[in-house]
């Protein structure tokens, strides 16, 4: 999770709990989006592509008459997955919007506040603060007292040694005079005198953007031990020694396994090749399989595209807006036109994503019951860019013994991914459609002969296809398998038992 993505600042201020933060599940929970249209200033038209400059105050929403979107008390103290998941994914939409809007500054800050003036949060009783160190009161012999249960290891708090099992956290303050034993680092020295847990988020830099980082929530740990040093500054610090928990997954310990596999410092367990593309791919695709001595998928010829002739369309077609902002797309349309081939511009065109190349270091790995699937050594940020369906267009009847189809014809379970329109100070009108139809003239691609690593993504609710581009719903973590959802079936070809165990899969396909 990244900051600026509502990773490490949640609506609100909160933090969902970590197993439902890293679900790579659709969730569409009761939360519904807004319907009800605002009243636009004079002279304001519908939307924003033609929108006069206006401060970033008129972008904070503080109140929508008869908003339906909004969550209970019971919610906002205590969410489900599914809550979670839906209010995660509304935030980031907003946040996106923002972001493409280019007179509004600090869009993450501009949301945040939108969502907590309109109550638009949840697991308040569980959250994490969005710097630092949070504490909880407790009595003690009368006296009431704060007590560290959850820090953040990043910035001037942070441990430059990185081990997993361990954490030297330096104290609060120290940058102009001593640091005083009082406010959070006595909350940490509470926590080490009673011997309690603490709740440890580690920040690492983010390699895919120029600012920012990747917030990785570690698990719970323990006090063990303080003391004081001079800082090179020349004044006092407190610093504090956490010892990881034992018997839980490991979460930062996997980021540094990754990066030391990137580096050749350690050899990757069960690798079988380390390109399965042979070069086609602008990055190295490895090939892994920690489960039993196969040595690889059945064969084929790997393509990194599928070949089909494409014209030019100005960014005008998108609704007169590029589509993606930062390498991530903004929302999605039953179409998203790109530059083609023909296009001037280099492969950092605004309007050129699909036809760029990976922007992720995948892996194909052997599954435990469902064959060979795919996963990425990156974290992904909601909306980026995963990879093309690449394969050959077969004629319908065909793909009775095809395990490797896409197929435009089959449905997919609808729901909301994009922003809602009242909650960046534009009319319900101004919304976007979601609905994609199926094309007047279905078509079928296999991937059985030719094709690329989107073949080994298995069926899931969790990653849609738009076209033939597959890109992330949701912020997905390292090494967790890329999914996308196959579509319901529709009376004809072999109907197969699905084993992707989503509680929203209908179990076949």
């Amino acid at each position: 999770m990244e900051r600026g993505e509502g990773s490490r600042k949640f609506p609100g201020g909160e933090e969902p709990n970590t197993k439902n933060a890293s679900n790579n599940v659709t969730s569409t929970a009761d939360v519904g989006p807004s319907s009800v249209p605002l009243k636009r200033g004079r002279g304001r038209p519908k939307g924003s592509q033609n929108s006069k400059k206006s401060k970033q105050s008129d972008r904070l929403i503080k109140w929508v008459p008869l908003f339906q979107g909004s969550i209970n008390k019971v919610n906002q103290e205590t969410g489900n997955d599914e809550l979670v998941s839906s209010l995660m994914m509304r935030f980031n939409a907003v946040r996106r919007r923002l972001s493409q809007v280019k007179n509004v500054r600090g869009e993450v800050s501009t949301a945040l506040r939108t969502f907590k003036d309109l109550q638009l949060r949840t697991n308040t009783k569980a959250r994490v603060v969005p710097i630092g160190t949070n504490f909880m009161k407790v009595e003690d012999s009368g006296e009431d007292k704060r007590l560290a249960i959850s820090v953040v290891s990043s910035g001037k708090n942070a441990d430059e040694a990185q081990d997993p099992d361990s954490l030297i956290y330096t104290g609060f303050g120290g940058q102009e005079s001593d640091q005083k034993l009082d406010r959070m680092n006595l909350s940490l020295v509470e926590a080490l005198k009673k011997k309690s847990v603490v709740r440890v988020i580690r920040a690492v830099e983010d390699e895919k953007r120029s600012q920012g980082n990747v917030y990785i929530y570690d698990g719970l740990y323990s006090i063990t031990d303080m003391w004081e040093e001079k800082s090179a500054n020349g004044f006092k610090v407190f610093k504090f020694r956490f010892v990881r928990q034992p018997d839980q997954k490991p979460a930062f310990g996997v980021w540094k396994s990754i990066e030391q596999w990137k580096e050749g410092v350690i050899t990757r367990l069960g690798l079988v090749l380390e390109d399965l593309s042979d070069g086609a791919e602008n990055l190295k695709v490895s090939l892994v399989n920690e489960v039993d001595d196969e040595k690889g998928p059945s064969s084929f010829s790997y393509i990194t595209s599928l070949k089909h002739s494409v014209v030019d369309v100005p960014p005008m077609r998108n609704g007169g807006e590029f589509p993606y902002v930062d390498k991530v797309l903004v929302t999605r349309r039953p179409m998203i036109y790109e530059c083609g081939d023909s296009c001037p511009c280099s492969n950092d065109c605004k309007n050129k994503m699909i036809g760029t190349g990976l922007k992720f270091s995948l892996e194909v790995f052997k599954t435990l019951d469902r064959g060979w699937g795919l996963r990425s050594l990156d974290p992904i940020r909601a909306g980026s860019f995963i990879c093309e369906f690449a394969g050959d267009i077969i004629q319908k009847g065909n793909e009775e013994t095809d395990d490797y189809i896409f197929d435009s014809s089959r449905v997919s379970k609808s729901f909301q991914w994009n922003y809602e329109p009242e909650l960046v100070g534009e009319d319900a009108s101004a919304k976007v459609s979601e609905v994609i139809s199926c094309p007047a003239i279905p078509f079928l691609i296999s991937a059985k002969k030719s094709g690329n690593v989107a073949r080994f993504m298995n069926h899931k609710k969790g990653v849609w296809c738009i076209h033939i581009g597959c890109f992330a719903i949701k912020h997905i973590p390292p090494l967790m398998e890329l999914t996308y959802d196959y579509g319901a079936f529709r009376g004809y070809g072999k109907k197969k038992t699905c084993l992707c165990r989503s509680k929203k899969c209908s179990g076949s396909f």
